[in-house]
């Protein structure tokens, strides 16, 4: 597994993490059942603070994605449809926040905003 941490990011480290962990499991780059490294061992690989990753797991945790079984590590649960969904709806909201708010600056109409959304969708008006 391959994270990579930016020090110039906005995100604290454990969102980092998480975020590249998720992602890779959304993927089918990690697996269900697939073992995740331990917090020591991952802290150590990043040069971070096991607290930092032990966060990381514990979010993940929290939001379906791995399980923890004493002593033997974290495993990479099955997928749940609805939540992964429910993470991209998320996403999605951000992203037209984002955007909206970006309009907003320049002073983008609602219909101008809409047609770059149609273009965008291929349904040209």
């Amino acid at each position: 597994m391959n994270i990579v941490i930016s020090n110039k990011s906005d995100l604290p480290i454990y969102e980092q993490i998480k975020d590249q962990i998720r992602s890779a499991i959304i993927r089918d780059e990690i697996v269900e059942g697939e073992m995740l490294p331990s917090i020591r061992s991952l802290a150590q690989d990043l040069k971070i603070s096991v607290i930092t990753t032990m966060r990381a797991y514990s979010d993940l945790e929290a939001e379906g994605f791995i399980a923890s079984m004493q002593g033997k590590g974290c495993f990479v649960l099955p997928k749940n449809k609805e939540l992964i969904k429910e993470q991209k709806l998320r996403e999605i909201e951000t992203h037209f926040s984002e955007a909206i708010a970006s309009a907003k600056i320049i002073d983008l109409s609602d219909s101008e905003l809409k047609e770059i959304l149609h273009i965008l969708l291929g349904e040209e008006e």
